[in-house]
């Protein structure tokens, strides 16, 4: 079977050059293989993801001359489908409702840190702080009957627990040099999100579903999700999912060395190209051969 990429932008925002490296490369490796190339609308946040931003990558991703097959998968069209995933994971006894506000967690933390410094994720985010997970049967009963809002956790000394230790097929680099075969060490983001009460998944839960459903064999992606995988192969593992080989390329920088961004207004490729520049140009830039 021919090998299986993708590219999965998120509409919520335009893209820029890091994000045309990445796709770049996705093409260029399928073409090399004699893969396929296939295309996801990351769009599960719907206060953020809008109609104008997807209709903006289809039109950059088709001037910088990438093809894909099938038709895009979207992923706000298939939240049942994570709806039984985290329903399969909630009868595994996995996950708990936690009711804190993330102005509550925010507080915790704080007073955790009275006692010194508290766990981070390697995003840097405080590990989660709350004890939802020791709520009795009756509290938790009360609290969701309310219709107050909750995020669904992954107990995650629970799922390790029935899954043993785990690991990855690096063919790219981590941060640190990390190649080869790379021990999963999921423990290090503790409980996370993986649904809320108004949003049935989460980015992890949705990409492990969703390269399965899609047969992507391999997940070429930044460095900054290199110890994301960590939990894509937890889940994978719990759900009895296929295990893709990963490649986690180098990020593109601006010229203070940060990572390129949206929320950093890094200049979109729109931009770009209403300045003239072209995709040879582009591929260039990026130290991409041509096309």
């Amino acid at each position: 079977m021919p090998p299986v990429f993708r590219f999965a932008p998120s509409p919520n925002g335009l893209l820029h050059l890091g994000h045309a490296f990445s796709a770049l490369l996705n093409f260029d490796l399928a073409r090399a293989a004699g893969g396929r190339m296939l295309l996801r609308i990351e769009d599960i946040d719907a206060t953020r993801c809008r109609p104008e931003f997807e209709a903006a990558i289809l039109s950059d991703l088709s001037w910088l001359g990438l093809r894909w097959e099938g038709e895009v998968r979207r992923q706000s069209e298939h939240f049942e489908l994570y709806r039984q995933a985290t329903t399969r994971l909630s009868e595994m006894g996995l996950l708990y409702p936690a009711f804190e506000s993330r102005a509550e967690i925010a507080r915790l933390v704080m007073q955790r840190e009275q006692a010194g410094p508290w766990p981070r994720d390697p995003d840097g985010a405080p590990l989660y702080p709350g004890d939802a997970r020791a709520l009795t049967p009756d509290r938790r009963a009360q609290l969701l009957a309310s219709g107050a809002p909750y995020a669904l956790r992954l107990d995650m000394a629970a799922a390790i627990a029935r899954v043993g230790s785990l690991s990855w097929r690096e063919r790219g680099e981590g941060p640190h040099g990390e190649t080869g075969t790379v021990p999963a060490q999921p423990q290090a983001w503790g409980d996370v999100v993986l649904a809320r009460k108004d949003t049935p998944t989460s980015y992890h839960l949705a990409v492990a579903i969703d390269d399965a459903l899609q047969g992507v064999t391999e997940v070429v992606r930044g460095r900054d999700l290199f110890w994301a995988t960590s939990v894509h192969r937890l889940l994978q593992a719990l759900l009895d999912l296929p295990q893709p080989a990963y490649r986690h390329h180098r990020l593109i920088l601006d010229v203070a060395g940060h990572k390129l961004s949206k929320s950093m207004r890094a200049t979109s490729l729109v931009e770009l190209r209403g300045s003239g520049i072209t995709p040879p140009a582009i591929r260039r830039q990026l130290g991409l051969p041509p096309a």
